[in-house]
């Protein structure tokens, strides 16, 4: 884990990391559609670490915790990139979850990575039947008995957030934010920048929608979660894919693939501070380091912005790509 210094605010810290995080989800070995093996989920983490992507954030539920598994195993395999890595996860809070439950959530996440402290550890995603303000306390115990450093959240919004604040010092918040999916910019950033939490966005390229690669009539393999988002609707795709083609255009003029360009669209966000750019080999995780390099023409964020504007008018008002209402 980072030893960065303990004194060091969390902003400062991820700014020092860079802006560009490796997200584990497909490590956990499901969900994602196909096979990942844990050969190219190391290699992976290597490359990351090569290519100064020092973030890398995870979860209890990805694969069962299969993913936290392989951070742990990389991190003591590799002690000079366990002293670079910045180690982030999250605890999925079940009914009515209360203090203990998230206290043990940290726990089980730091038997699983073999590690004495986590970085930074999130309240997952936010329940209707439950007292947020429960589980945020035992986050705040894990804190103050040094097994976690930084507190977080992720998908809330501004009123959990205010809700939260009573009784946590809420450092970060993880949300879904990129060219597709821009609701964030309503209520939840502004939010963040003034109360000086740290706005960390995944889905960065919209789970592979912002490449490029899907076709008018997208497919999926079982087992996939991308094909139960908003964006992938019948109603819905047939405007996304329209947006994508008009990216591309852009993306050709400046001699940019569009995945680089979608990057550091969000990168460029006022109040965004860290971007996850998830990844399942060595050649994705490449290709996501490259999108840092070079400058980019304000002029080509600026068409970008317009053409998102244009599909956001299109897009069904739901809280969340999957509709989840917990």
């Amino acid at each position: 884990m980072s030893t960065l210094s303990t004194d060091t605010d969390l902003i400062t810290e991820l700014n020092q990391h860079g802006a560009l995080s490796l997200g584990t989800w497909a490590f956990g070995g499901n969900q994602w559609g196909g096979e990942q093996s844990d050969a190219d989920s190391f290699a992976s983490m290597a490359t990351a670490v090569e290519a100064g992507l020092t973030h890398f954030d995870t979860a209890g539920g990805y694969g069962g915790g299969h993913s936290e598994k392989l951070i742990g195993e990389f991190l003591r395999s590799d002690p000079a990139a366990k002293s670079k890595v910045f180690v982030a996860s999250k605890v999925f809070p079940k009914p009515n979850a209360d203090a203990e439950f998230a206290y043990n959530g940290v726990c089980k996440s730091l038997e699983r990575m073999g590690l004495d402290q986590i970085d930074l550890y999130y309240l997952h995603w936010p329940r209707n039947d439950m007292d947020l303000r429960e589980p945020l306390k035992g986050l705040e115990r894990a804190r103050e008995e040094g097994l976690i450093r930084y507190v977080g959240v992720s998908n809330f919004n501004v009123e959990q957030l205010e809700q939260g604040l009573e009784v946590s010092r809420i450092e970060a918040h993880q949300f879904c934010y990129n060219l597709i999916w821009r609701l964030p910019e309503q209520a939840v950033l502004p939010f963040c920048q003034h109360h000086g939490i740290a706005s960390v966005t995944y889905s960065s390229i919209a789970q592979g929608v912002l490449t490029g690669k899907f076709g008018a009539s997208p497919a999926f393999q079982e087992g996939d979660a991308r094909a139960k988002t908003v964006i992938f609707e019948p109603e819905v795709w047939p405007k996304v894919h329209a947006a994508i083609e008009q990216l591309k255009g852009v993306a050709k003029d400046a001699c940019r693939p569009l995945t680089h360009l979608a990057i550091r669209w969000v990168a460029a966000q006022q109040g965004v501070n860290s971007v996850l750019v998830g990844a399942r080999n060595v050649d994705q995780v490449a290709a996501n380091a490259a999108a840092a390099a070079g400058d980019i023409d304000p002029n080509v964020f600026a068409r970008m912005t317009a053409i998102s504007d244009q599909l956001a008018a299109d897009l069904p008002a739901v809280t969340n790509l999957w509709r989840n209402e917990f």
